[in-house]
C-alpha cells in the first residue's frame, strides 16, 4: 500500500495522520479541506466490512497543517492480520506524518467516564495475542525489542487537556473482538487496570512508535461495558454515540492539530 499511497499524496508531503474509528467517520467532511479518496482508489488498502468505517482518505489542510485523515480502518476480527491492519500507519508515516492520533470507540469500564465523552489514552494492554512487529526485523527501519513506557506522547496529552481541561485520561485495554465482553471479562479487565476497552488502537499505536512517530489517543466512550451497564451491548448504539460526541472531538482535533503548526 506504500507505493499505491504515495502515488495519491507524494512522499514527505503530510504532518499529521489521524483515524477515524466506529461512528466518526462524518468528521474527516468537516475536519479536512481537500480531496477525498476512496480507499477502494489507492492500490493495496484493504477494505473495512463494519458499519461506520467510511472507507475514504482525506487529504488536506487542518488549520493550516497538512493532514491525512482516515475515515474508518480495518481490524483483526475481520480476518486480517496484525500487518494489514497496520499497514496504514506505514503508508502515512511514509507520506511524512511525524504525529499519528488514533481516535475509537470504546467501552467504558471506569465508571466515572460519561458516555459520549472523548477521553485521552494514557498506556494500553495489547490482550489481542498479536503484534505487528512479529518477524524478521529489519533494524534499519526500527529497534527490534521497542521501548513502550511512552506509547502515548505526553506532550501531546499536555496539548489536548490545554484544549480540553475536562478531559479524562485513561489506560486502554484492546482486545480482539468481535465479540463484546462479558462481564467477568470487564471485572477481569478492572482489576488489570484497564478504563477503557475496545478492538482496535493497539497495534496501530505500536506500529507507529516503531517506526518513530509521536502518538495522541482518543476514546469516545459510546457505552458502559458490560456488567456496568444492564443494558445489552450494539454496535449501533456504539456508531450513534460516536457521530453524538462529533462535535466536542471535532473541537478538539482542530485545535490540538493546529497547536502543532
Amino acid at each position: 500500500m506504500t507505493e499505491g499511497l504515495r502515488a495519491i499524496v507524494g512522499p514527505g508531503t503530510y504532518r499529521v495522520a489521524v483515524v477515524l474509528g466506529s461512528g466518526l467517520s462524518e468528521l474527516g467532511r468537516s475536519l479536512v479541506a481537500g480531496k477525498v479518496v476512496p480507499y477502494s482508489s489507492i492500490e493495496g488498502m484493504p477494505q473495512s466490512t463494519v458499519a461506520g468505517h467510511e472507507g475514504s482518505l482525506y487529504c488536506g489542510d487542518v488549520s493550516g497543517v497538512p493532514t491525512l485523515v482516515f475515515a474508518g480502518r480495518v481490524h483483526l476480527y475481520e480476518g486480517h492480520s496484525p500487518r494489514v491492519v497496520t499497514r496504514w500507519v506505514r503508508s502515512a508515516v511514509d507520506a511524512g506524518c511525524e504525529t499519528i492520533v488514533l481516535t475509537n470507540a470504546a467501552g467504558g469500564i471506569n465508571p466515572e467516564f460519561e458516555v459520549g465523552a472523548p477521553c485521552l489514552i494514557s498506556d494500553h494492554i495489547n490482550l489481542t495475542g498479536t503484534n505487528p512487529l512479529l518477524g524478521p526485523n529489519d533494524d534499519a527501519v526500527g529497534p527490534r525489542f521497542l521501548d513502550q513506557t511512552e506509547v502515548y506522547d505526553r506532550r501531546l496529552r499536555a496539548l489536548a487537556h490545554d484544549v480540553d481541561p475536562d478531559l479524562l485520561e485513561g489506560v486502554y485495554a484492546g482486545l480482539i473482538g468481535p465479540t463484546y465482553e462479558t462481564p467477568a471479562e470487564v471485572r477481569m479487565l478492572r482489576g488489570l487496570g484497564a478504563d477503557l476497552v475496545g478492538m482496535s488502537t493497539v497495534l496501530e499505536a505500536i506500529q507507529a512508535r516503531y517506526l518513530g512517530a509521536t502518538v495522541l489517543g482518543i476514546s469516545v466512550v459510546t457505552n458502559q461495558a458490560a456488567g456496568i451497564s444492564p443494558e445489552p451491548l450494539s454496535h449501533a448504539e456504539v456508531a450513534d454515540a460516536g457521530r453524538r460526541a462529533a462535535t466536542r472531538l471535532e473541537k478538539l482535533l482542530r485545535r490540538v492539530i493546529e497547536r502543532l503548526a
